[in-house]
């Protein structure tokens, strides 16, 4: 028995996926199955469930972005006498809570928004500009729909277990520290000084066990940042 070897021309672009070690499915994909804004929906019908029946009050103040804001148990007691509300989803990039606004945000017409979020984005890869790029979308849609609105973004923290992208995410909160300086009713919250110690490192006493998320001595930081600027 004898076999026939054929021998079928590759074309180039079929050649060069496959140096670069990519398939054609990676490359066709569009960038919108790949982001998937879809995969927080059932954390957002949780966070969401009871405003139909308790409603908060309107003109209070919106803490939204990702984990740091979740995982913010103490939220109400570290604020006491402040209309604040949490709707933080652990996880999330800037873009998420852009796509969730109205939801989480608009739907409580706030006096003020304090937002935590890029962290993840950089963190996965995306560029500080870009993250830069996705906070002034965030504001370009919130102040289409409440231009009297105030937002106080949280510096994207020091995080010790990503300390190795510091660079990175000095350069995304330079970015947004600009764009805020730029317009009266943004202000950026500068969390480092506070959460570096003297050696320019990050006080790991601030941070639980997984070096990313923040025990309460981290959030007491936050809660003495951002007083002054909550209160009327």
């Amino acid at each position: 028995m004898s076999f026939v070897c054929l021998l079928v021309k590759i074309p180039p672009f079929f050649r060069l996926l496959r140096l670069l070690g990519l398939s054609l499915l990676t490359v066709l994909l569009p960038v919108a199955v790949l982001a998937k804004p879809a995969d927080w929906l059932a954390e957002i019908n949780a966070l969401t469930r009871d405003d139909a029946s308790h409603p908060p009050a309107a003109h209070g103040i919106v803490f939204v972005g990702s984990s740091s804001i979740r995982m913010w148990d103490t939220l109400a007691l570290d604020f006491p006498g402040l209309p604040v509300i949490r709707r933080g989803f652990g996880g999330s990039e800037l873009a998420d809570s852009t796509f969730y606004l109205e939801r989480l945000v608009l739907a409580y017409r706030p006096d003020t928004v304090v937002l935590y979020a890029g962290e993840n984005d950089i963190n996965a890869g995306k560029a500080p500009e870009a993250v830069a790029a996705d906070f002034r979308d965030f504001i370009a849609k919130l102040h289409a729909a409440l231009p009297d609105t105030r937002v106080l973004y949280i510096a994207m923290k020091p995080s010790p277990s990503r300390w190795a992208k510091h660079e990175k995410f000095e350069q995304g909160n330079a970015l947004i520290a600009a764009a805020c300086a730029a317009d009266p009713q943004l202000i950026f919250v500068n969390v480092w000084p506070a959460m570096l110690g003297a050696d320019g490192q990050p006080r790991p006493e601030l941070f639980r066990e997984d070096k990313l998320h923040m025990k309460p001595a981290g959030y007491a930081i936050w809660v003495r940042l951002l007083n002054p600027l909550l209160k009327p």
